[in-house]
């Protein structure tokens, strides 16, 4: 059986890690999320060391779980074809691009509805403060980088066949990539409130195509091409 690679090993135990941090810390009534989540850049709650940590913070477990999972199946194919150096920038770097798409949706969101002009909001459980509101933009997750891990395995291995729920059949990679990146474009512009990042997993998947496609023409990535 191949040794999983050192990289892919560390991304999974400090994921790991920080989920039973947060449940420690949450008992404590210290809030993980609220400190290391990225929240909205207008949001008082807000610090520029969040577009990082908040790769590691997780909204529960079965949010771990399949993200994980994911990282352990495809991420560590593409660490031992790409080197541990270039998959780790690629993750980060996919990872941050994923909360810089966010935070634009965010602002875009935010100017739309003009809550500028407001001073509160009113929720399911009374008028809130604007500033409170705004600090409840919070998004968490490797998810971003996933997606981008998830169209880097496409993009390496595209005729590679894959078992995919509920499908009775299996699928290309590409087909399976290209599927996922239309999914998440028609939840995301549906507006749908489902809590979920949908603009975060394509800002991952964006900036993970622009390093392929860099790294392709400089002729220093392996596996094999499209």
């Amino acid at each position: 059986m191949n040794k999983l690679p050192e990289v892919t090993k560390n991304l999974l135990a400090i994921n790991v890690l920080m989920f039973l941090a947060t449940i420690v810390m949450e008992k404590q009534g210290i809030s993980l999320v609220n400190i290391l989540g990225l929240h909205f850049f207008k949001a008082s709650d807000f610090a520029p060391y969040q577009f990082v940590t908040y790769m590691f913070m997780h909204g529960g477990f079965s949010h771990l779980f399949f993200n994980m999972f994911a990282l352990y199946m495809f991420g560590s194919v593409l660490e031992r074809v790409w080197g541990a150096k270039r998959f780790l920038i690629y993750y980060f770097v996919a990872g941050i691009g994923a909360g810089l798409l966010q935070e634009v949706v965010q602002y875009a969101n935010f100017v739309h509805e003009g809550l500028a002009a407001y001073d509160g909001v009113s929720t399911k459980t009374g008028v809130i403060p604007m500033g409170q509101f705004l600090n409840l933009w919070t998004t968490v997750g490797a998810s971003g980088a996933i997606y981008a891990i998830l169209l880097g395995f496409g993009m390496s291995f595209p005729n590679d066949k894959m078992f995919v729920f509920p499908l009775p059949f299996p699928i290309k990679a590409k087909f399976f990539v290209i599927g996922y990146a239309v999914i998440e474009l028609l939840l995301g512009l549906s507006n749908t409130q489902d809590g979920i990042a949908h603009f975060a997993h394509l800002g991952g998947m964006l900036f993970g195509l622009a390093m392929i496609l860099y790294w392709r023409k400089k002729r220093k990535i392996g596996g094999p091409y499209v």
